[in-house]
């Protein structure tokens, strides 16, 4: 299987060249030139094997430049069950009381306490494999805009990784206090971490610009290095979360929810650089048996007006919420499902794309606009409506659940309610465990002055709730910080060839 861009349907790539890319040289993202089918018989096969062995066999099917050997042995060390307590990495929990029907999928039993892990663990040892059969003699210069969560799990999954530097860059004031701490007390010879000043759009941009810099680019090619993502515009980091939407459905047939052929889950994805619902896409496309996807936004709501109008507009308030993670209004992945609903017309995505950097908008022609309707549901909640969510989770069904996983079922809620649609069974990706954003969700639970100490509030979360403390959020109290760089949008650049060394 070869690799497109979004951009020039023209160019073609390996897998390996692909993942070790990251992005194609036009700016535009690869996409696989066709998708696998899978029919009933085979959704049969997959849910005989455990969360290994459908990683697998999905990896295969898209990695077809990698050998068996290759594709297991990475598989099985990044999902070893030390790493995520267990022989499942993304167990269901069915919530008992008021929605029968709907699953939280637990992502964040990683050891970073965030979904990023389920890619993140996996993406180090694609890239290495890839870079072995296209860039023998390279360096990877791993550059990641982070809005919380990716950051600390990519440092976490290249750290020390022979062949690799990892730079992230994160919103100085977008995001959590235990997400910063996370990143600044990272270990690893190869890690460096710097704040920007501005929001993780100008963080994506900044990158994005650098990725695309001719000079930059001879700077490394003089030094052996290249550039690489483990953003989710890397394809690397795309493919391994398709694999828990299939997995999540194979669970569901064995446990008798799923009792017929081809019966139709909803998935409901909080989301703001639209990378987790577009794996949720690809899914259905490959022949999973999906009625609706749900797009679940807080107030940085872009997503949802598009959805709704067809027309994209970044030209906006951008606003800092207790969600984090979502506070994007560039979704970057948005343009790969433009790509395949044109049926791959790289000229029409290129010209929305160049208008979107120059006005900050574009609106899609009424055939792709009728497209995403059919195929999501777009709703958002704000800061109140998150907190409203996360106490009325916690009073029906004893569930302490983050900000983001409180958004999606928001969003789920206003979908039943318009649509009176409750029978069909409903997959929501809970994104982060809730101690990662422990002031808000202490707030919602108790409306109490939260202690102004993260490792505080912590272990009051843990009072209040009666839950554990996960141990990687436990552990960081004792870790030194290592770093405390904060730097202009603009000066990005120049922090990454002082990172190098290659001035």
């Amino acid at each position: 299987m070869n690799y497109k861009s979004t951009r020039n349907s023209s160019v073609k790539v390996s897998a390996a060249q692909a993942i070790a890319q990251g992005i194609s040289k036009d700016g535009g993202l690869f996409v696989p030139e066709q998708l696998p089918q899978y029919r009933y018989e085979d959704l049969t096969a997959l849910k005989e094997m455990d969360y290994m062995g459908r990683a697998q066999k999905i990896l295969s099917d898209f990695l077809t430049d990698f050998t068996q050997e290759e594709i297991r042995e990475s598989v099985q060390s990044a999902y070893a069950p030390e790493k995520f307590g267990g022989d499942n990495p993304a167990p269901l929990t069915l919530l008992q009381n008021n929605d029968k029907n709907m699953y939280l999928m637990e992502l964040w039993h990683g050891p970073t306490c965030a979904f990023k892990d389920m890619a993140l663990q996996l993406l180090p040892h694609l890239l290495t494999k890839s870079l072995k059969k296209t860039y023998a003699d390279k360096t990877a210069v791993i550059l990641v805009a982070t809005s919380g969560d990716t950051g600390k799990a990519a440092l976490e999954g290249f750290k020390d990784v022979d062949g690799t530097k990892i730079l992230v860059f994160y919103p100085e004031d977008g995001v959590s206090p235990m997400q910063k701490r996370q990143m600044n007390t990272q270990e690893g010879g190869n890690v460096s971490v710097c704040a920007i000043e501005g929001n993780f759009d100008d963080a994506q941009t900044g990158v994005k610009k650098i990725f695309t810099d001719p000079q930059t680019a001879s700077l490394l090619e003089q030094n052996n290095m290249l550039f690489s993502s483990a953003n989710s515009i890397n394809w690397g980091r795309l493919l391994p979360q398709i694999v828990y939407y299939f997995s999540a459905y194979c669970d569901l047939m064995n446990t008798g929810e799923i009792d017929y052929e081809g019966e139709k889950v909803n998935i409901v994805v909080p989301t703001g650089n639209f990378g987790n619902i577009l794996a949720a896409y690809y899914a259905k496309e490959m022949g999973l048996p999906v009625n609706k996807l749900i797009c679940a936004s807080n107030s940085n709501n872009v997503l949802t007006d598009f959805i709704r109008t067809g027309t994209y507009d970044k030209n906006r308030s951008f606003y800092t919420t207790i969600s984090p993670s979502m506070d994007i209004l560039v979704s970057s992945n948005l343009e790969r499902l433009l790509y395949h609903l044109t049926g791959g017309d790289d000229q029409k995505v290129s010209l929305w794309m160049k208008q979107l950097s120059e006005t900050g908008a574009y609106t899609v022609d009424e055939a792709v606009k009728e497209s995403v309707q059919n195929l999501f549901y777009s709703g958002c909640c704000d800061d109140q409506g998150t907190k409203q969510t996360i106490k009325m989770m916690y009073d029906t069904e004893n569930y302490l659940c983050d900000t983001h996983t409180a958004v999606a079922v928001n969003v789920y809620h206003q979908y039943v309610e318009e649509t009176g649609n409750r029978e069909i069974p409903a997959i929501v990706a809970s994104t982060a465990s809730p101690y990662k954003f422990a002031a808000s969700v202490l707030d919602a639970l108790t409306d109490e002055q939260a202690a102004a100490d993260e490792f505080a509030m912590v272990e009051e979360l843990s009072a209040v709730s009666g839950t554990m403390i996960p141990e990687p959020i436990a552990q960081l109290k004792e870790k030194k910080l290592r770093f405390d760089q904060v730097c202009s949008a603009s000066g990005m650049k120049d922090v990454v060839l002082r990172m190098l060394a290659i001035q």
